[in-house]
């Protein structure tokens, strides 16, 4: 799929063009050219404890993976008891190792189990630990990926806001002056009261919009500070404005079969219908008779000194078959519902596609309505500075009043609100795009992050 969305002459909203095939950066938010942001989702990565949280888990993962895996070696075990004993000699004889009713006894033995994989359900065990560890894996991708996009989002945000709050701040600015304005032609006789009623009244109207404001942009600081892994006193210092980003021109597009490789909740749920397959074989070889060979050999004296002595030790070999014969139907009952769990996980393997598909033609879509949102914002905006110019040369001429040269001012600023909205908007799903496609896990150097065994790779 190749296109490209239309352009305007805003800074930062040049036209973009769709790359089919376009691989991914590991580090796709520094396509955004800032380099606060990219030290912010930097920081992000290394301090979030949904980040912490997500590593523990693959290193659990791993190391229950590892101890699955020894259930196909040998079990060995050594043992060393000591007792001192005395027997009841005028009731009963003596043992016949010691002469006296009083004795001590001291055994050393080693014991050795081995369980035979005859049905094969310790290596579909050790399969289904493999694959749970797949998707701890994949979900610390995911978790790396849905941070990075929060906070390259919440950036946006910011910028927006504050974009918005500049505007509304010199929109009331001039509802301020045309308000005294109006009170001083009411004095001189020129405006009525009702005049001057409408006019603090929609300065009253502008005020009202910038605590609401205020609020989303207080807010969306706590949120990018959380998502620091701080404290809300540990606001960074870093700030964002719109002029400071710079919008990637390519963009990449997928096909649907690359997609599923690409999405790491893909692929964490791939993992799943995978362990969850391991699990019904497991199921099956417990339905079947369990083989064990044990050995053990060791050695008994009276003295610690003597112990391995000739005559002193002893040995056993045997090994058992165990089959069970009634169980109610407990078996029967769990192989059933290993499979309804692989149902379950293939079910949900297949909402997951579907939704990476819906969030990708989302995005697509979005883009798309996106710049032609700008387009218009952006001639909306040049028309109204174009008339505020005009307005201001014919003020200086004296062919039109301060009121009109204001309204003129008035209808710029709202125009900017505008255009500010609909380019925060087009950043924020130019990132849900990167975040939609799998942003480049693929190409991620791993670091010292004791993320396990290792990163996935394509």
């Amino acid at each position: 799929m190749t296109g490209r969305t239309v352009g305007s002459t805003a800074a930062g909203v040049d036209a973009q063009r769709f790359v089919a095939d376009m691989d991914i950066p590991a580090q796709w938010w520094t396509l955004f050219r800032s380099a606060k942001l990219t030290r912010l989702v930097d920081d992000a990565q290394r301090a979030n404890p949904n980040v912490a949280a997500a590593q523990a888990a693959l290193r659990q993962a791993h190391e229950l993976y590892a101890a699955q895996w020894t259930s196909l070696l040998p079990t060995v075990q050594g043992g060393f008891s000591a007792s001192r004993a005395h027997n009841a000699d005028s009731a009963i004889a003596n043992p016949t190792v010691s002469p006296t009713p009083t004795y001590n006894l001291y055994t050393a033995q080693l014991n050795v189990s081995y369980a035979l994989d005859v049905f094969g359900g310790t290596r579909r065990a050790i399969e289904s630990a493999g694959a749970q560890e797949e998707a701890s894996r994949f979900e610390l991708e995911a978790t790396y990926l849905t941070l990075s996009s929060n906070v390259v989002v919440t950036a946006m945000q910011e910028a927006s806001l504050r974009a918005q709050i500049a505007s509304i701040e010199r929109l009331l600015q001039l509802q301020h002056q045309l308000t005294d304005l109006v009170h001083r032609q009411r004095e001189l006789g020129t405006a009525s009261l009702v005049d001057v009623l409408a006019q603090e009244s929609a300065e009253a109207q502008t005020a009202q919009l910038l605590p609401p404001l205020e609020k989303q942009l207080a807010q969306t600081r706590d949120a990018l500070t959380a998502l620091l892994g701080r404290l809300p006193s540990e606001e960074p210092q870093e700030t964002f404005t719109l002029d400071e980003l710079t919008l990637p021109t390519d963009l990449p597009v997928s096909l649907p079969s690359k997609l599923v490789r690409q999405r790491p909740d893909v692929r964490q749920a791939e993992a799943n219908v995978h362990a969850a397959t391991a699990q019904v074989g497991v199921a099956i070889a417990d339905m079947f008779p369990q083989f064990s060979i044990d050995a053990g050999t060791g050695s008994s004296a009276l003295k610690i000194g003597e112990l391995f002595a000739p005559g002193t030790t002893f040995w056993s070999v045997g090994g058992s078959l165990a089959q069970t014969l009634f169980d109610a139907g407990a078996l029967l009952h769990k192989r059933r519902a290993a499979d309804a769990a692989m149902d379950q996980a293939a079910a949900q393997y297949r909402a997951t596609v579907i939704l990476a598909c819906q969030n990708v033609a989302d995005t697509l879509h979005a883009l798309k309505w996106d710049a032609d949102a700008v387009k218009a914002s952006t001639q909306a905006a040049d028309a109204a500075e174009r008339t505020y110019d005009l307005a201001q040369r014919q003020f200086k001429l004296g062919t039109i009043s301060f009121v009109a040269l204001l309204n003129a001012e008035q209808a710029y600023r709202q125009a900017e609100i505008t255009l500010a909205q609909a380019r925060a908007n087009r950043y924020a799903d130019t990132a849900g795009l990167f975040q939609a496609l799998g942003g480049g896990w693929w190409n991620r150097i791993e670091e010292a992050r004791n993320e396990g065994s290792g990163s996935p790779r394509k």
